[in-house]
C-alpha cells in the first residue's frame, strides 16, 4: 500500500475518481461534420482548400507548402547522425565450406 492524500490509504492500481475521462469526444466524427457543412453549394473543406490555393498563388509559401505538402505528401529529408558526411564501409565476409574435415 501506499499512503494517498490527507494521509489516506491507497492500493496500488486504484484510480477512482482520477485520470482522464474515459470517453473522449470522436473528433473525426467531429471534423467530418464541420468540414463538410455547405455554404452556397460549397463545403467548408472545399472553401478552405481554396482560400489557400488563392493566398498561394500570391505568393504565401506557407500556403503553397502547405498545400503541396497535403496533395502530394512531405519531401523526404535524408539525415546523416553517425558518419558526418564521410563513407560507410562494411566489412567484407567470406564464406568457405571444407569437404574434408579430419
Amino acid at each position: 500500500m501506499r499512503e494517498g492524500k490527507h494521509g489516506g490509504k491507497l492500493k496500488s492500481g486504484n484510480t477512482v475518481g482520477t485520470g482522464r475521462p474515459k470517453k473522449l469526444p470522436a473528433l473525426d466524427l467531429i471534423m467530418a461534420n464541420v468540414m463538410g457543412q455547405e455554404k452556397d453549394g460549397i463545403t467548408a473543406a472545399e472553401a478552405i482548400i481554396m482560400k489557400l490555393r488563392e493566398q498561394a498563388a500570391k505568393g504565401d509559401i506557407k500556403a503553397a507548402q502547405l498545400l503541396l505538402d497535403r496533395a502530394y505528401g512531405k519531401s523526404k529529408q535524408n539525415i546523416d547522425i553517425t558518419t558526418q558526411g564521410e563513407d560507410v564501409t562494411s566489412p567484407t565476409i567470406i564464406f568457405t565450406t571444407s569437404a574434408d574435415k579430419g
